[in-house]
This record gives C-alpha cells, sequence and structure tokens, in this order.
C-alpha cells in the first residue's frame, strides 16, 4: 500500500537546489530546441524526446522495482495529466508557427497565477498570501521586461494572435497538470508512475499531431541532433521531470511554480553564454527581478 507522502509547508535547501537545476536546464534545453529544429521537425522531435524518456523511465523503474502497472485508483486522473502535458507541448510546438518565441513565452509563464488561483480551493495549505502574489507579480513582470524587445516591437505577422492564443492555453494546461496531480489521487502515487502517464499520452498524442500538420520524418540525421535529442530525452523528459514529479509530492506546488520563471531567463543567459548574444540591461534586470519575486513568495 502506497503511504501518503510527508508533505513540508516550505521549500528547503534541497529542493531549491534541485529547483534552480531543473529550470536551468530547461533553459539550456530551448538552446538545444532550437539548434535542432531546423533538422528535425518540432512536432516529430517531441515524439521522439517523450518516447525516449518514456524507455528510460521503464528501465529506471524495472531497476528500483516500482510497479507502473498496478491497480491503485490512479488511473482517471493519470490520463487526464497525460491529456493535459501532451496538450501543452502540442500547442507550444505549434503556436511557434504562427508567433515569436518571445511572445509565446511570455503568454506560456502565466502558468504560476494558474497554480495560485485555483489550488487554494482544494488544498488551502497551498494560499499565497498578499506578499507573495507581489512576488510573483513581479517575476512575471522581470520575464516580460526580459523578452519585451521582442514582445512588444516585433512586425506583426498573419495569424500571430493564434500563437499568442496557443502560448497562453499551454500555460493554462501547464497549471491545470499540476493541480490535477495535487488534486487528484496522483498525489499519492510514485513520482515515476505520475510521469509515466504523462510520457505515455504524449507519446502516443505527438506523433498524430505531427502527421497531421504534415511533418516528414525520418532517422536520418546528424550527430549533433541526435546528441540533442539525447540530452532532451535522458535529462529534460527523464531525470529533470522526475525531480520535478518528486518535489511535486512534497512541497508546496504554489511556491515551486515561482521558480519556473527562471527558466526563460536561464535560456536567454545561455544564449549570452553560448551564441554571443549581447547582454542587454532587460536582461540584467530580469535576473534581479524573478530573484527578488522568488525571494518574496517563498519567504516564511
Amino acid at each position: 500500500m502506497i503511504q501518503p507522502p510527508t508533505r513540508k509547508l516550505h521549500l528547503d535547501s534541497l529542493a531549491i537546489g534541485l529547483l534552480v537545476l531543473c529550470c536551468a536546464f530547461w533553459g539550456f534545453q530551448q538552446i538545444l530546441i532550437k539548434s535542432t529544429v531546423g533538422e528535425i521537425p518540432p512536432l516529430w522531435q517531441a515524439s521522439l524526446r517523450m518516447g525516449g524518456a518514456a524507455v528510460l523511465l521503464l528501465f529506471w523503474c524495472q531497476l528500483r522495482g516500482v510497479p507502473l502497472f498496478a491497480r491503485d485508483g490512479t488511473l482517471k486522473g493519470g490520463l487526464l495529466a497525460g491529456l493535459l502535458f501532451a496538450g501543452e507541448f502540442a500547442f507550444i510546438y505549434i503556436g511557434l508557427q504562427y508567433t515569436s518565441a518571445s511572445r509565446l513565452t511570455v503568454f506560456l509563464y502565466t502558468s504560476p497565477f494558474v497554480v495560485a488561483l485555483l489550488l487554494p480551493r482544494w488544498v488551502p495549505s497551498e494560499t499565497l498570501k498578499r506578499m507573495q502574489w507581489i512576488g510573483l507579480v513581479i517575476a512575471f513582470t522581470a520575464v516580460t521586461i526580459a523578452f519585451s524587445e521582442g514582445f512588444f516591437h516585433s512586425s506583426p505577422v498573419a495569424g500571430q494572435w493564434r500563437g499568442d492564443a496557443m502560448g497562453l492555453a499551454a500555460g493554462i494546461l501547464w497549471g491545470l497538470t499540476t493541480l490535477t496531480i495535487r488534486r487528484t489521487t496522483l498525489a499519492d502515487a510514485s513520482p515515476e508512475k505520475t510521469l509515466f502517464y504523462q510520457l505515455g499520452v504524449t507519446t502516443l498524442v505527438t506523433p498524430v499531431l505531427s502527421l497531421a500538420i504534415g511533418e516528414t520524418w525520418s532517422l536520418d540525421y546528424s550527430a549533433q541532433a541526435w546528441g540533442s535529442l539525447f540530452l532532451q530525452s535522458a535529462v529534460g523528459a527523464f531525470a529533470s521531470y522526475l525531480t520535478w514529479m518528486w518535489l511535486l509530492r512534497h512541497y508546496p506546488a504554489t511556491q515551486m511554480s515561482s521558480f519556473t520563471f527562471l527558466t526563460p531567463v536561464f535560456a536567454l543567459v545561455f544564449g549570452v553564454a553560448l551564441l554571443g548574444e549581447a547582454l542587454t540591461l532587460q536582461l540584467t534586470l530580469a535576473l534581479v527581478g524573478v530573484a527578488v519575486g522568488i525571494v518574496l513568495v517563498n519567504r516564511r
């Protein structure tokens, strides 16, 4: 019988360290996807990535003796979380065909507000106080400032509103996925099983969407593309997502969500460090703003 997890009321140093590491890699992952999308179509890339991570997760569970297929009452919640997770990535990848990455990023990171608004209705301990809400707004504003040039000054393109709407939809689905994990029987399931539902459903859904929008499939890619795909699968979709699921099982989701604002900022930092992009005033202000926001959300 699965024992309910002991949930802490605040993030400790272990949780903070793991969250920063996850967000740093997710920021670096955006560089990987950007460097590979010209060679591997986006939804087909997502299919290979999630499928590879699902295989790694199966091996992990086999080695550790973690049951994935036992009847434990998590099927409905797991399938819902999986569909929400698949929908989020589908909206992100398809939305990027209609709008810029900068605009989509800003809409995507409305997700922590969805969690903060809805989760306390069922889990009162997750309710944010006034100062924490201020911190959340400061962090989101900082992200908006970081992407202000691409968001406010980019030339409008045909169908841009569709991409913006898809970015917002992806952010809402991201928040609803977190809500589903915390509100259903998945809250007491193992992190491995929670992640397997999401990876499994997404692995089934994304190839269908890839074919529907006319992407061309192949396995004949460069070593660099396969290396990028391996990191996205092994570290991104397997190790970091498994860590995130473990954290959701033990720590407040509303406080954890504030750390996700680091991800787009890390992506810009890696762009400066690895791609030689300019270190702008907006990026500096964003780093400070996100840090202040996270501190306010997580202060005791």
